[in-house]
C-alpha cells in the first residue's frame, strides 16, 4: 500500500487527468505494465492499481517483466516484492543479451537494440495473457527530453505518444505518466522504499550522455521559467502545422486540400 501523502495524490491526480484525457484505459482492458524494477514502473503499477480499484470500470493489471539475460540482474527481488504485494505477475526469461551480442552491428546502439527486443518480447507476451493494452511508465521528462534529442540530433519533430497503436494493429501502448514530472516519481519511490534494481547490462550509464544532456539544459532554463516542462508538455498537445515546414501539409495546403 503506498504512502497516501502529497506526492501520492499529486501523480494519482495526473495519471487520472492523462487517463481521461487520451483515453487510455476503456471498460474491459486488460493490460500487460512492463516492470522492470526502476522507479517508474514501480511507481505506474502502483497508481495505477489504486485507480482501478475505484474506478468505476472494470480493468485487469498484470506486471509483466521481460528479463534480457543478464547474469547480474536481480529478478528474485523484483518477483518476490510483487507477489508480496499481491498483483498477478508474469516474469518473462529470454535470449536478448546473447542475440544482441551476435546480431548487434559494430557502433549501432545496444541500449537501443536491447530496447526492441524487449519490445517485441511484451507484444508476444500480452498477445499470450490476452493483453490488448501495453502500459510503459515514461514521464513527463522522457517526453520533453525525447522531443529536444530528435530535434538536436535527428532532424525531427518527434517525442512520444500517450496512446499508440501498435504496428501489429493488436496493441495499444499506453503511457499514463506522461503529465507526472520525474521528480515526484523520485519522491514516491524514495518514501515507499521500493527495491529499486538495475537492468544489469554491461553498458549501463555508458550510452545516455546525450539524454543526460537535454536533462542539464531543461533543469538550467527552468531556473528562468518555472513553469517550462508545463510549457513544453503544453506544447505537444498544441501543434500549428501551417507554421511549420512540412512539405506534405505544404502541398495539402497549395492544393486546398
Amino acid at each position: 500500500m503506498l504512502l497516501d501523502n502529497t506526492p501520492f495524490r499529486k501523480i494519482k491526480k495526473l495519471t487520472g487527468q492523462a487517463i481521461g484525457d487520451f483515453s487510455l484505459i476503456e471498460a474491459g482492458d486488460r493490460i500487460a505494465v512492463a516492470v522492470s524494477g526502476g522507479k517508474d514502473s514501480y511507481v505506474l503499477l502502483h497508481i495505477l492499481d489504486q485507480l482501478r480499484r475505484r474506478a468505476p470500470i472494470q480493468f485487469e493489471l498484470i506486471a509483466v517483466n521481460v528479463d534480457a539475460g543478464f547474469v547480474d540482474y536481480r529478478k528474485d527481488v523484483l518477483k518476490s516484492y510483487l507477489k508480496d504485494c499481491g498483483f498477478q505477475v508474469h516474469m518473462e526469461a529470454t535470449d536478448c543479451e546473447q542475440i544482441i551480442e551476435e546480431k548487434r552491428r559494430p557502433g549501432s546502439s545496444y541500449c537501443a537494440f536491447c530496447a526492441r527486443l524487449r519490445r517485441g518480447v511484451l507484444y508476444t507476451v500480452a498477445d499470450r495473457l490476452g493483453c490488448n493494452k501495453i502500459a510503459l511508465g515514461h514521464h513527463l521528462d522522457d517526453f520533453i527530453e525525447t522531443l529536444l534529442l530528435n530535434q538536436f540530433y535527428s532532424g525531427k519533430l518527434a517525442a512520444m505518444s500517450p496512446k499508440l497503436v501498435a504496428d501489429n494493429k493488436r496493441h495499444t501502448v499506453i503511457r499514463p505518466l506522461v503529465y507526472v514530472e520525474e521528480s515526484d516519481i523520485i519522491k514516491l519511490a524514495q518514501q515507499n522504499e521500493f527495491p529499486i534494481i538495475d537492468c544489469g547490462c554491461p553498458v549501463m550509464g555508458q550510452e545516455d550522455q546525450k539524454r543526460q544532456r537535454m536533462k542539464q539544459l531543461v533543469t538550467e532554463l527552468q531556473k528562468e521559467n518555472r513553469d517550462l516542462k508545463r510549457s513544453m508538455i503544453r506544447a505537444l498537445s498544441n501543434v500549428h502545422p501551417r507554421h511549420l515546414m512540412d512539405h506534405e501539409v505544404t502541398k495539402r495546403m497549395g492544393s486546398g486540400a
